[in-house]
């Protein structure tokens, strides 16, 4: 039986928060405008930059709107790439998990709200890129929470949303999972609460890395 884990990357996977926001904070400052709070940043961390852009600045004009997205690309660029610049950390446990679920056959996936050319670096940086049979990004899907992105995850995994199981720190993901037909794993170490992935679908919620496995299997064979 063919099965996948499709996990979630900001906040999931790795620890992006203090990049995302610094970045954020600088696209509208160059953009001459008053930076959003932290905390407002951090609740639509998951979300295609675009959409995010559109909420933090709701009533800025599509032109603005594009220079805020062009300059979040540029800021964070920027930090991630100047000298001596460190990867986002991945969470503690994150690759002895990874490493316990191909050990039992799952196939690996990402689907991320993240640019690829992020999502390589960031893979990369981390010696992980290999494990993954799938990665879906922003750049050819609409955002999450539409559904678009775990389907097409599925398809390239060859396998059936009853053997599929996101798992991400938000509502977005999901949303995302139930309108894929595929089972939802909320994580309590990202950005957002435990009552919002409950609120949106998440069948069950784990409190660390090394619950993963055993919650997935869990899932899966209870949909056998």
């Amino acid at each position: 039986m063919l099965k996948l884990a499709l996990f979630d990357c900001d906040g999931t996977l790795a620890d992006s928060q203090y990049a995302i926001v610094a970045g954020m904070r600088a696209a509208f400052v160059a953009c001459a405008l008053p930076a959003p709070a932290d905390v407002a940043i951090r609740n639509v961390i998951g979300l295609s930059l675009p959409c995010v852009i559109a909420t933090l600045s709701p009533d800025a004009d599509d032109t603005l709107q594009r220079a805020l997205v062009d300059a979040y690309r540029d800021a964070y660029f920027t930090q991630r790439t100047i000298a001596g610049a460190t990867p986002e950390p991945l969470f503690d446990g994150i690759i002895d998990m990874l490493d316990m679920l191909s050990a039992q056959g799952w196939q690996l996936g990402v689907a991320t709200g993240k640019s690829g050319r992020g999502l390589l670096r960031l893979l990369d940086a981390h010696g992980i890129l290999n494990r993954f049979v799938t990665l879906q990004t922003a750049d050819h899907h609409p955002s999450k929470p539409d559904p678009a992105m775990a389907v097409a995850a599925m398809t390239q995994a060859s396998v059936r949303p009853c053997n599929c199981v996101v798992i991400g720190d938000t509502s977005y993901d999901m949303m995302m999972a139930r309108g894929a037909g595929a089972h939802a794993l909320g994580v309590a170490w990202g950005y957002q609460s435990p009552d919002a992935l409950s609120a949106a679908g998440a069948q069950a919620i784990i409190e660390t890395p090394a619950a993963i496995p055993a919650a997935l299997a869990h899932l899966v064979g209870s949909s056998a």
